[in-house]
């Protein structure tokens, strides 16, 4: 543990503890995707411009309010999402979170290094195969240095991708008659509100429910909730505004595509690998935190390891990325709502984690995440809020309800020893 920067396996300590300013480009960096832009695309020519707008700030604000729960419990605990549910999956039932968590992430790092090299292809001719390999490695090497190397980096990258990316973007509207010429623009094939609301929360909720990895090195937990809510509902609302903007004028969703088609082929290379490496380096890192929680190794030898996976899966993962976003939907919310439904009730727990007691398996977290996934696929309404909703709830209830049940049978056993 004393060599461990990362704290795979124990709180941060206040020694450790990151400035808001730092921490802050660090979830701008998360937040600031291509994927996003890509959905922004998608919502911008199936809604008109007042729906889409409402999508986008109604879906980050519930994205926000959602990731700023688990950055408090992060920063007031300092530990990651991986150690949090051990309170209230166990420890060896918290390696199903830790799996699917870790997973989607490694996920997400291939989908990211796929959306580097095709349009780079697209644009220069170089093979394809050759810069997902050289630009997964490269982005794998920076993760090794822990949240340092993305302090680092996102200090680069989120002003870069701000300014240029918000350049291009104006460029694009203006070049369909401004803010009225985008207000007067009919979708072709109309979306219903509430699948935009799906796909906006959707697009971000695997990442999300992971914001505690990040910001447990804050050093207030109301700073975190500051940081999370700038990450989540301006920096992602900005990035489906990119998105929507270049597709309107361009018929391209990510800012580097528009880029190109507006003649500025080196700075939409920068940008785009800038933009995809701060995601990736945080998708890596808190994917080596999910495994080292399940294997006990040290989480930078995990998190390198798990970048070559993704770099050899770049291709798979990005062609089935409309399947992959619907998984993701449904079946991450539900650990994030468990969590928090967990602290809220049992926050007394949570004050010192070296001297904790563990359960061996909770089955109520687990069949909570069950019947959070069921409710996300079943019941009307936006998929991610009902499988957080239905997670949250049906683990409390379960959770009384098993407790009693062994409460009562470990009173039925006193009684038949005497």
């Amino acid at each position: 543990m004393a060599n461990d920067n990362n704290y795979s396996l124990g709180p941060v300590p206040i020694s450790a503890r990151k400035g808001m300013l730092s921490l802050t480009m660090v979830m701008l960096g998360l937040t600031f995707f291509s994927a996003s832009m890509w959905t922004g695309g998608t919502l911008g020519t199936g809604l008109s411009f007042n729906d889409f707008m409402l999508a986008v700030l109604l879906g980050n604000l519930i994205l926000g309010i959602y990731t700023s729960c688990l950055g408090y419990i992060g920063a007031k605990t300092g530990l990651s999402t991986h150690l949090l549910a051990r309170y209230s999956f166990g420890i060896k039932g918290s390696w199903l979170p830790s799996l699917l968590l870790g997973g989607t992430q490694v996920g997400w790092f291939g989908v990211g290094v796929a959306m580097f090299a095709i349009p780079v292809h697209k644009a220069t001719g170089l093979d394809t195969n050759l810069l997902i390999i050289i630009s997964g490695l490269m982005m794998t090497a920076t993760v090794y240095f822990g949240i340092a190397a993305l302090m680092v980096l996102s200090a680069i990258a989120v002003p870069a991708i701000a300014l240029f990316g918000g350049f291009s973007a104006l460029t694009a509207i203006e070049s369909i008659g401004g803010l009225e010429g985008l207000n007067s623009l009919i979708p072709k094939e109309p979306m219903a509100f509430s699948t935009a609301l799906v796909l906006v929360v959707g697009s971000f909720i695997s990442a999300g429910t992971l914001t505690a990895d990040f910001v447990r090195f804050g050093k207030k937990p109301m700073g975190a909730v500051f940081i999370t809510m700038i990450a989540f509902f301006i920096g992602n609302s900005l990035m489906f505004i990119f998105g929507a903007a270049g597709a309107a004028a361009t018929g391209q969703s990510d800012i580097s595509e528009v880029m190109i088609a507006q003649g500025l082929l080196i700075p939409a290379i920068i940008i785009l690998g800038l933009n995809i490496w701060t995601t990736n380096d945080n998708a890596l890192y808190a994917s080596g935190l999910g495994f080292s929680n399940i294997t006990g190794l040290p989480s930078k030898y995990l998190s390198i390891l798990n970048g070559i996976i993704g770099t050899f899966c770049a291709l798979w993962l990005y062609n089935n990325f409309v399947g992959w976003l619907t998984f993701l939907s449904a079946a991450i919310p539900p650990i994030g709502g468990i969590i928090i439904a967990d602290y809220l009730k049992n926050r007394h727990k949570y004050k010192h984690f070296s001297t904790a007691t563990f359960s061996n398996i909770n089955w109520a977290a687990i069949l909570g995440v069950a019947i959070g996934v069921a409710a996300g696929h079943l019941l009307p309404g936006i998929v991610p809020i009902n499988a957080v909703l239905a997670g949250a709830i049906s683990y409390l209830i379960l959770d009384s309800l098993l407790k009693r049940l062994k409460l009562t049978s470990d009173s039925t056993q006193e009684i038949t020893n005497e």
